[in-house]
């Protein structure tokens, strides 16, 4: 495979959403039919987010959620299938976890159901402490319906 027009960027003003959707309806399972609006949602809120392009086309993409000192989350690791096995997702992997909103994290998490083999040769272990999720619900009517009101302190 010839690499000489692979880009990697963490600027997301680089994205074309358009591409990524495609991407995702084409290489993960578990993002196919996500949104335009949902993703740039998505996006807005996570940093760094790094994707890799082959000339104009985008083939790869992660994103990761953090506060920089304690805890990161890896999220959305895909590699277009015509690119797999050639290193680029270990790469993609390696350059969200360098950047400097990740390189002093304590503890970074990903979710996975498939590719544990794949992390674990990155040099993710197996965690099972942390097994608990909360489903979104307010579908169901569960959370109280009283209005809770958030005041803001600006200290003085």
């Amino acid at each position: 495979m010839n690499f000489t027009q692979i880009q990697f960027s963490d600027r997301k003003s680089d994205i074309d959403i358009i591409q990524l959707q495609e991407l995702f309806n084409v290489a993960a399972f578990w993002a196919k039919e996500r949104s335009v609006e949902d993703l740039q949602i998505a996006i807005a809120n996570s940093e760094p987010v790094v994707t890799i392009r082959d000339g104009e086309r985008l083939i790869g993409f992660a994103r990761a959620t953090s506060d920089g000192i304690y805890r990161a989350t890896i999220w959305d690791v895909v590699i277009h299938p015509d690119y797999q096995g050639s290193g680029l997702g270990s790469k993609l992997v390696e350059t969200v976890l360098s950047h400097p909103r990740m390189n002093r994290v304590e503890r970074t998490y990903l979710m996975t159901t498939h590719q544990q083999r794949f992390y674990k040769k990155i040099g993710f272990q197996t965690n099972s402490t942390t097994t608990m999720v909360l489903h979104n619900q307010s579908h169901l009517g569960s959370l109280p319906t009283e209005q809770v009101q958030l005041q803001e302190s600006f200290g003085g």
